[in-house]
């Protein structure tokens, strides 16, 4: 479903309410929902913010925080921010 398709799902859903399962609005409204928590102000190709979106449910976090990540690893492996360095001393999670 793209984003365009949204306001005239939810639209249809409103005109036929009383005709809808319980099941088949609550998957319209969670679609909603996610398109609405991933709003972002940079337009991407539709392909980009697929694959995007796909990465980001699959690392269960949002899309901006992948964005973020994204981003700021680019801008570490490029010499543009400092590379963030780990203190032997810490506990971190997951396994080498």
């Amino acid at each position: 479903m793209t984003r365009r398709s949204i306001p005239e799902e939810l639209e249809s859903a409103a005109d036929r309410i009383a005709d809808m399962s319980r099941a088949d609005l609550q998957i319209i409204l969670r679609r909603a929902a996610l398109v609405l928590r991933n709003v972002s102000g940079v337009p991407l190709e539709p392909a980009t913010e697929d694959a995007l979106n796909s990465i980001a449910a699959e690392m269960k976090i949002g899309r901006s925080d992948l964005i973020q990540i994204i981003l700021r690893e680019w801008l570490e492996t490029n010499a543009y921010l400092p590379v963030r360095t780990i203190d032997e001393e810490s506990e971190i999670g997951g396994s080498a």
